[in-house]
This record gives structure tokens, sequence and C-alpha cells, in this order.
């Protein structure tokens, strides 16, 4: 059984090595079961500066190796979840931080990964990532690390967000906008002194001395 299932795999992995080179993009098959590479396109393995063995041996530590670790946990962890999930879509796509040669710091890439082989039960045995690199200099890769950004805003600072009432919530918005105290009571139709009241507590509950920092809840939670 184990035997038939690594010939299926290697089957595979050799279909798709035969052009992975050709395509604008990494391409990247992990091994569902073990959460470990199978394989990496030339050009992927170039930007990590490692050989195919190499990341095989770190395992399920590949991801949080070269990738944003808390990025990673939530992200990889779930499309690994998924690959079991027989009503989940076919094709999951997400942004990625990864450490490569190119340059310090991070580097985006736009991921796609889908369930590429399954065995006689139909379990999954196989998941190929397409990861496109976003360039520095377009301004698409600048949209999206503040994308990535706030979303990293938004799961530390939720539990704190939570605490809000719907009117605070409101409150917060309005401030965000740059509205002073008397515009947020008129507006809400409640006196100066309950505005200024609300917008006190908020700073309180959220931790923020300044409207930028409100601002920052507002953005990564949609209120603006």
């Amino acid at each position: 059984m184990l035997n038939d299932e690594e010939e299926l795999i290697k089957q595979k992995i050799a279909e798709i090595a035969a052009t992975a080179d050709q395509y604008p993009a990494v391409v990247i098959i992990h091994h569902v079961p073990t959460q470990t590479v199978r394989y990496l396109s030339a050009w992927g393995l170039q930007l990590l500066g490692a050989t195919l063995e190499e990341l095989m041996a770190l395992g399920p530590n590949f991801s949080p190796t070269y990738f944003n670790a808390v990025e990673s946990e939530e992200y990889m962890a779930r499309v690994f979840q998924l690959m079991y999930e027989k009503e989940a879509p076919e094709v999951h796509t997400f942004y990625q931080e990864v450490r490569t040669t190119e340059r310090v710091g991070w580097s985006y890439y736009l991921t796609s990964m889908r369930r590429l082989l399954v065995n006689s039960q139909g379990a999954p045995l196989l998941v190929m990532g397409l990861a496109v690199p976003l360039h520095p200099d377009n301004h698409f890769a600048t949209k999206v690390q503040r994308l990535i950004e706030e979303n990293q805003f938004l799961r530390q600072h939720s539990s704190l967000f939570s605490t809000l009432s719907k009117r605070e919530r409101y409150v917060l918005r309005l401030l965000a906008l740059g509205h002073s105290a008397p515009e947020i009571a008129e507006e809400l139709c409640i006196s100066e002194h309950t505005a200024a009241t609300h917008r006190r507590n908020l700073r309180q509950k959220l931790g923020a001395s300044t409207t930028f920092e409100l601002g920052l809840y507002a953005r990564a939670f949609d209120l603006i």
C-alpha cells in the first residue's frame, strides 16, 4: 500500500517537474500527511539558497523557517486542513512573506495551492502551489505589504477590539475619519461631554494615545 502510494507520488512529481521550470512562478509540492516539501522548482531552490534534500529534512518546519512564522501557522495549517475537507474550495490563494536570497527583509508572493494527488481512498497525498513574486518597485507590492501588516495588527489586537460596544465602534470610525467631539455629538445626537467620554474610554480600552493609533484599529477592523 505505502509502496504503491510512493510510486504514485514519484510519478506525479515527475510529471509536474518536466515542465515546472518553464512557468513564470515558483512551483512547490508538499506531501500532505507529513507536511513535508517533496519538490521545489529550480527557481525556488535558487531563491531560498537551499537544496531539495535540505528542505525535505525540515519536515513541517519548512514553512516557519522561510516564511513569516505567524502567517505560516495561520495559512499553511489551514491549507493542509482543507485538503481533507471534500466540500472545501479547490484552490486556495493567499499572500506570503518569504525570506529569500534576493534582498534583505521580506519578499512578497501571491500563492495559489490545490490538491494534486489523492490515494485510492480519496485521502490527499500531494498539494501543489504556484508562488508569483510581487516586485518591490510595483505599487501593488506596497498595497500587499499594507494588507499583511493590517492583518497582523488585527490578530494581535482582536481581543481588545472585541471589548468595544457597537456604539464605541461607531465612535471609533468617526474619530478615525477626523471628526471632533462636537461633530460626533451632533452625528449621534448626544452631548459633547458624552462624546468626549466615549473618546476617552476608547483610548483607555485600546491603549491608544493618538488619533493615528485609533486609525490603525479602524482600518484593520474595516471600520473605514
